[in-house]
C-alpha cells in the first residue's frame, strides 16, 4: 500500500518540468516479434551471426538481461519529488510517456541527447524500420523515464551517476496545443 501523498500518479506534473531518461542494456524484453522477424526471416540470421556494428553474436546481444531500475528509484524517492515515473517498454516513447503526464501537456524529447546502443541501429538497418516506428517499437536506449520539477534535475542526476546509472536530460514538458500529439521529438542542438 502507498499513502495517497506519495502516489506518483503523474497529476503533479507541469509544464517546465524536466524529463530525465535512464540507459537500457538494449532490447530488454520488448519488440522480439519484430526482432525476429528482422532478424532470422528478413535477414536470414541465426543466433552465430556476427553483425557489423556488434561486438559480438546477436544472439548474445537479444539475450541481454533487462534493466531492473527499483533500487535507483527508491533512493531517488527519499530525497526527491518525482512527479512521473514510465518504463519505456512496448510501445516505446510514443504509447508509454502519455501514460503518465497530464492531457493539457505534451513530452518534448531532444533526439540525439542520449547514446543510442548499436542494436536499434542495426535493427533498423537490417529491417530498413522508419525511425518513428523504431521509437514506437523499442526503448532505444532509454529503459525509464523520469518527470521531475526543473530545480531538482542537476541533482537528480548526479544522483543518478553515484548510483551507476546511466542518465541523460532527455526533454522537458510543454504545453500541448490544439489537441496535438502527447510526444514529439526534436534535434537537440548540442
Amino acid at each position: 500500500m502507498v499513502e495517497a501523498d506519495r502516489l506518483i500518479d503523474g497529476s503533479e506534473i507541469r509544464v517546465g518540468d524536466q524529463i530525465i531518461g535512464i540507459a537500457s542494456s538494449g532490447l530488454h524484453s520488448n519488440g522480439y516479434s519484430l526482432v525476429r522477424k528482422v532478424v532470422f526471416e528478413k535477414a536470414n540470421l541465426t543466433v552465430d551471426s556476427v553483425v557489423e556494428g556488434l561486438d559480438g553474436p546477436i544472439g548474445a546481444e537479444l539475450l541481454k538481461p533487462t534493466r531492473i531500475y527499483v533500487k535507483s528509484v527508491l533512493n531517488l524517492l527519499k530525497s526527491f519529488s518525482i512527479r512521473g515515473i514510465v518504463h519505456i517498454t512496448g510501445g516505446g516513447f510514443f504509447d508509454n510517456i502519455p501514460r503518465v503526464i497530464p492531457k493539457a501537456c505534451m513530452a518534448v524529447i531532444d533526439r540525439g541527447s542520449w547514446d543510442i546502443p548499436p542494436i536499434f541501429p542495426v535493427l533498423q538497418r537490417l529491417g530498413n524500420i522508419d525511425e518513428e516506428e523504431m521509437f514506437r517499437v523499442f526503448n532505444m536506449g532509454i529503459g525509464m523515464a523520469l518527470v521531475v520539477p526543473e530545480k531538482e534535475t542537476e541533482e537528480i542526476l548526479e544522483r543518478l551517476v553515484h548510483l551507476d546509472e546511466k542518465a541523460f536530460l532527455i526533454g522537458h514538458v510543454d504545453i500541448r496545443e490544439n489537441d496535438g500529439p502527447m510526444v514529439v521529438f526534436k534535434e537537440n542542438p548540442s
